[in-house]
């Protein structure tokens, strides 16, 4: 591990927990020397890297100072690590629980406009020449469901998990699990969904929607 692997953990610790905000300035490189115990070439190692992620601005005469956009930078990272550590299992267990739970608010919610989207992203999912392609519009349509609750909380957690989907992990039981024959009754089974949703329907879209996530999890993990 390098020597300044520590140093710049610590100041991200420090920014993700609000300790320095957008424009605060840094102590100084001799503060960070003598607080850390590491050279002065270790500590401008460690601030070289901050700054080469966006996190920090150095002005000659002024010093070092957290920039503007941290707080965003800080959130897409905390985001990827996040997905990065999210098993195919707990992902599962996640979109059971809460993909059936915001059928109700996309069927309040839902515009003709997010139904075009809906359709699209079924059309393009059928059309697919690959596997990858086919996951990739299986993907958008459950974000496409997830928008139209207009809902920044709930598109935003379908974001991360359409983040988590993109892992290595998730693609690779899929492949091993996605045979002809059930791409096509997934597809079948996205169909149904949207037109419960373009019926109103809270009850069929609801069931459909578990009965379709039941029956990925049986395929994919077994169970």
């Amino acid at each position: 591990m390098s020597m300044s692997t520590p140093l710049r953990e610590s100041i991200l610790d420090r920014l993700q927990a609000g300790q320095w905000r957008a424009g605060d300035r840094l102590p100084t490189e001799r503060e960070l020397s003598s607080s850390f115990g590491v050279s002065r070439t270790t500590v401008r190692k460690a601030l070289l890297e901050l700054k080469q992620q966006g996190l920090i601005e150095q002005t000659v005469g002024s010093g070092t100072f957290v920039a503007e956009h941290a707080g965003a930078r800080l959130g897409r990272r905390a985001q990827q690590d996040s997905s990065q550590h999210t098993s195919p299992a707990e992902l599962m267990e996640a979109r059971l629980a809460m993909e059936p739970a915001i059928i109700e608010m996309a069927i309040r919610n839902a515009n003709p406009a997010d139904l075009k989207r809906m359709d699209a992203c079924c059309d393009n999912a059928e059309n697919a020449e690959t596997l990858e392609a086919f996951e990739h519009w299986d993907a958008e349509l459950h974000q496409a469901i997830a928008d139209a609750a207009h809902n920044s909380f709930v598109a935003n957690v379908f974001s991360l998990m359409k983040t988590v989907r993109a892992q290595g992990d998730w693609g690779q039981l899929k492949k091993k699990s996605v045979t002809p024959e059930r791409r096509l009754a997934y597809q079948a089974e996205h169909r149904a969904i949207v037109d419960a949703l373009r019926d109103r329907d809270a009850v069929r879209a609801r069931e459909l929607t578990l009965a379709h996530l039941l029956h990925v999890r049986q395929n994919l993990l077994g169970y």
